[in-house]
């Protein structure tokens, strides 16, 4: 499937998601999704038809402590998503907007 996307590699539709879309693009990061990850993505999607922005990292993270898992950490997400710019890459793979304090 050919995704549109932004210079940044984000979808430029985000509703264009779905998990096919979400493994396509962690593909790219080396990444291999599991049901965990995909409640943590789906709760960046949350916030992001919440409050209509992406997050950056420490709101996320104290979203995602309140509505996925309370033993969420930083050091957590880095792990488990193979990056230090959290909030980017899973707004980059929840399919939502790069977040707007990211360079």
């Amino acid at each position: 499937m050919k995704l549109e996307l932004d210079q940044d590699g984000h979808l430029v539709n985000y509703t264009d998601w779905n998990e096919s879309v979400a493994q396509q693009l962690a593909e790219s990061l080396d990444i291999h999704l599991t049901a965990w990850h995909f409640k943590v993505l789906n709760g960046v999607r949350q916030f992001y038809q919440q409050f209509g922005y992406a997050p950056a990292t420490r709101p996320l993270i104290k979203f995602l402590m309140k509505t996925v898992d309370g033993e969420i950490t930083n050091m957590i997400l880095q792990q488990q998503f193979n990056t230090g710019l959290v909030a980017r890459q899973l707004s980059r793979l929840a399919g939502v907007p790069k977040p707007a304090n990211c360079l």
